[in-house]
């Protein structure tokens, strides 16, 4: 399998550098996963398109305002910081980051912060990855100082009607940890949610921390040779158990987006628990829980792409790219959604 297999013409117009002006007003593209049969339609008729008794799983992580913006003690030197991880559970202020600075980012290094003591790089780990030392526990840190981590491809810093729009409406308090959001929930609503309890559709949530491996290019042109970033998760016990529920009785697990993929693979069983996921889903792969998604349209060449062709086909799905670019839906984050089942 090669890198150029998941290739893609995209306009650069295509590109939703801002969100529509309802959630639930973005387009849908169902997309058969066995005939490749294609219909439009738009993401408020989801209750329809889904099946009473249906599983939805959710992510319920909130991106954390993890972009901080600092210089260097002495030089100035302006240094780019996005929180990750903290390096363990039990430490809230010793934090995995990656830097972007003109200069390479030094042990020792004493980075500024306005309002606030500077960080401490106490580790260079090479790649544009250091461990950090943060002055204070990070949620209180990031919630005053941070900025939330729009992609790369946005080419803009975040606004004000980010901090609501770039956040699920299910994203959970207490859940903070996500460097981008799960997108594929962006598109709900309350309003949304409560027709598809009314329609029959059970719902369950899991927490995955979405980390940088949703954005980092595949550099290899062999696949196989690609290694994903791990990422941190919870399934709690009721999910779990409704899981185990809906494949006993033959019904549907209906995943919102490629995280929840992720997290449920990862196990020949689902188990409630704390793990973390370093799973590569390219073609070729057998999936054992999850029957349907609902996900965004994803970049050329992109591992997100290739996890969307295991699950449906490569020529299918392309196929569909293709034909949502000619019909002029909007890609990525803030983009038009698909259902494929």
């Amino acid at each position: 399998m090669r890198l150029s297999d998941f290739d893609f013409e995209l306009p650069e117009g295509a590109i939703a550098r801002r969100p529509a002006d309802r959630r639930d007003r973005s387009r849908l593209l169902r997309l058969d996963r066995h005939s490749g049969a294609r219909e439009h339609r738009h993401f408020f008729e989801l209750p329809e398109l889904l099946q009473p008794g249906d599983l939805l799983v959710v992510n319920d992580s909130k991106v954390l305002k993890a972009r901080l913006y600092t210089h260097k003690e002495g030089s100035g030197g302006k240094v780019e910081v996005l929180l990750i991880e903290p390096v363990s559970p039990t430490d809230d202020r010793r934090w995995r980051a990656m830097v972007a600075a003109s200069k390479p980012v030094r042990v020792g290094a004493r980075l500024v912060l306005p309002g606030a003591e500077p960080l401490v790089v106490e580790a260079v780990e090479g790649e544009g990855f250091v461990v950090v030392h943060l002055p204070e526990p990070a949620l209180g840190l990031t919630e005053r100082l941070g900025a939330l981590p729009l992609p790369p491809y946005m080419e803009r810093p975040a606004e004000a009607a980010d901090a609501e729009r770039y956040q699920t409406v299910y994203a959970a308090a207490g859940k903070e940890g996500s460097v981008a959001a799960p997108t594929a929930g962006l598109h709900f609503t309350p309003e949304l949610l409560a027709a598809l309890t009314e329609r029959g559709i059970e719902r369950a949530n899991i927490t995955l921390h979405v980390g940088p491996g949703t954005f980092l290019p595949v550099r290899t042109d062999d696949v196989s040779h690609h290694q994903m970033h791990a990422e941190r998760f919870v399934i709690p016990e009721e999910t779990a158990q409704a899981i185990s529920r809906a494949k006993s009785e033959g019904r549907r697990v209906v995943a919102v987006g490629t995280t929840v993929v992720r997290t449920l693979e990862s196990q020949s069983l689902v188990l409630p628990g704390l793990g973390s996921t370093a799973l590569f889903i390219k073609p070729g792969f057998e999936f054992r829980t999850v029957d349907a998604l609902i996900t965004n349209f994803h970049l050329p060449r992109s591992t997100l792409l290739m996890l969307v062709s295991a699950f449906a086909g490569t020529e299918r799905v392309l196929a569909a790219y293709r034909e949502a670019v000619a019909s002029g839906y909007r890609f990525y984050s803030y983009g038009d959604a698909m259902l494929i089942a």
